[in-house]
């Protein structure tokens, strides 16, 4: 019926005059067109748009109505109208005598904000499949916009302030692309067929666009962030620093790890510059939680550090405000983050960045972490890197940030309870375990002439502590006992009335757990107190020896 209603009204439309085709002719053709979309007569649809004798009546009005029509469909008819609608949407505007700047930005923007509904297919499947049909309509997207690229650069006798416009228009819209979808998008791997990637072609194209309206990709890059600005209007430099960082971080991934048009980066370029750019563009990837835009952050930084040689990275780079956060969002990935394979990929790219930086960068790095983290693992991870520099230090030149008063410093961030005899050992068992791990390679390593500079303060080292964790562990391991005493005791009535029950264990409540879990979970922190209180002995029997063997030559001396 839509169908019949939309061809009667198009056939007494096809013997009126432009001049004649009045308001209320085209409120009833845009009506008739949204019941065949609402009806599913979309193929009909098509038919009419691409029948010669239907194209007639004013551009504006026909640009507007089309528009509203791109804007009605949701779900997966989203694509199928766009796709319908953009080739009479494109002849449309190229019919428009003035403003066509403004009616491409509309189209443009319309479009993207139907687009941006539409799901980012993650896998090879869901791209071949295109269920959504997102890839079709970027393809086509791309041969929407060609006509007014061109246009663009060729002028085609526009005025000078048009053409800027429309530039600008087009501009909004590469940017607006490389944020959705291109952020989020899924690649297919380099060794595959790249021609048959859609969402790689469409990054492709729109880089290219960039290209061609004055606007290389290095050119973009490197100005971001800049106080000197690249666009023409005001409205788009207070767009650039709220909504462009993903878009530009998007287009750094784009080149540097999928090596998408890398061929026009200068050469002369240094791998510390391009890192230097891209730890801003890390940072931004690496402040989302989607795990496709995480992984792009964690591949771009290192794409960026594999070009780096080991402990050639200034200290000084540290002064610049992402080298110091990309490092604490990396923190963040490894601890939070649920996808396994990020988290170890996080963990892998934090080691790969202390390698790169020079003794004072990966000595001021460690205070940070330590400072920052919040976390036992990560701190056993920092106090473990630290053993490895002392250890190099002892074997080949002595290294000033990792001996001798450097080194002091940094120890009173390891050795020592937050929170003295009371603090949660179970909690923090990672970090206390590698710190007692590092205070007894010192004592076995530095055992003759005091290099590290740690013996003269082993007072303090005992009294901020070794003696707090004795107490610690002897408080605990009590409590701990008590309370296996008590649930055995008390075994037989819980199973009768098979309650579940809570416990609490490093400061988190297990609830609703069976009785005889509770009493694995009690034993398995009594062990960890039992591997704590082993080193401990081991240490404090290292430092016995030493003391006596100390006193022994200072009495043979008298």
């Amino acid at each position: 019926m839509a169908v019949e209603e939309l061809q009667s009204i198009i056939k007494k439309c096809q013997v009126l005059e432009e001049h004649d085709f009045k308001e209320e002719d085209f409120g009833l053709f845009q009506l008739a067109g949204q019941k065949c979309i609402e009806e599913g007569h979309i193929d009909q649809l098509l038919e009419i748009f691409q029948n010669e004798k239907n194209k007639l009546c004013n551009p504006k009005e026909l640009l507007l109505g089309l528009l509203e029509l791109i804007e009605e469909p949701s779900g997966k008819q989203i694509s199928q109208i766009i796709l319908l609608l953009l080739q009479p949407l494109q002849t449309v505007i190229q019919k428009l005598p003035n403003n066509k700047a403004y009616s491409v930005g509309l189209a443009l923007s319309t479009l993207w904000s139907q687009l941006s509904l539409l799901p980012v297919p993650y896998s090879k499947e869901q791209i071949q499949t295109d269920d959504y049909g997102l890839c079709q309509c970027c393809k086509a997207l791309i041969e929407f916009s060609k006509p007014f690229v061109e246009e663009a650069i060729n002028d085609k006798g526009n005025k000078e302030s048009e053409n800027k416009k429309l530039k600008d228009e087009l501009l909004k819209f590469c940017f607006k692309s490389l944020k959705y979808p291109l952020l989020t998008a899924h690649f297919l791997e380099q060794s595959e067929e790249a021609g048959s990637d859609p969402l790689r072609c469409f990054a492709s194209e729109i880089i290219g666009f960039l290209s061609a309206i004055g606007y290389p990709f290095p050119k973009v890059i490197f100005n971001h962030g800049r106080k000197k600005r690249l666009w023409h209007y005001l409205e788009f430099e207070e767009e650039e620093d709220k909504q462009l960082a993903e878009s530009m971080a998007s287009l750094a991934y784009l080149v540097f790890v999928q090596g998408i048009k890398i061929d026009q980066l200068p050469m002369v370029l240094s791998p510390s510059y391009i890192l230097q750019f891209n730890m801003g563009h890390t940072e931004v990837f690496l402040q989302r939680t989607e795990e496709s835009v995480l992984s792009k952050g964690l591949e771009l930084l290192e794409s960026g550090l594999f070009r780096i040689e080991d402990n050639s990275l200034h200290y000084q780079y540290l002064e610049i405000k992402s080298f110091l956060t990309v490092p604490q969002s990396l923190v963040k990935v490894m601890t939070f983050c649920p996808v396994e394979p990020l988290r170890k990929k996080g963990l892998a790219m934090l080691q790969l960045y202390i390698n790169k930086l020079d003794s004072q960068g990966k000595y001021t790095l460690f205070r940070c972490l330590l400072s920052t983290s919040n976390h036992s693992g990560v701190e056993a991870f920092v106090i473990q890197n630290i053993k490895n520099q002392i250890d190099m230090s002892f074997k080949k030149t002595p290294n000033k940030w990792f001996t001798g008063p450097q080194l002091i410093s940094l120890l009173d961030l390891v050795l020592f309870l937050p929170e003295g005899a009371e603090t949660d050992l179970l909690q923090n068992s990672d970090r206390i375990m590698a710190a007692l791990n590092l205070l007894r390679y010192l004592i076995i390593k530095d055992n003759e002439n005091n290099q590290t500079g740690f013996w003269t303060e082993l007072g303090k080292i005992e009294n901020n502590f070794l003696k707090p964790l004795h107490t610690g562990l002897n408080m605990s391991k009590a409590h701990y006992e008590a309370e296996i005493k008590n649930r055995q005791e008390n075994n037989q009535v819980v199973q009768k009335s098979k309650d579940l029950c809570s416990v609490t264990v490093g400061r988190e409540e297990i609830a609703n757990m069976p009785p005889e879990m509770q009493l694995k979970v009690l034993h398995s922190a009594l062990f960890t107190f039992d591997l704590i209180q082993s080193v401990l002995a081991r240490v404090e029997e290292l430092i016995a020896i030493k003391t006596k063997s100390t006193s022994e030559e200072n009495v043979g001396i008298k």
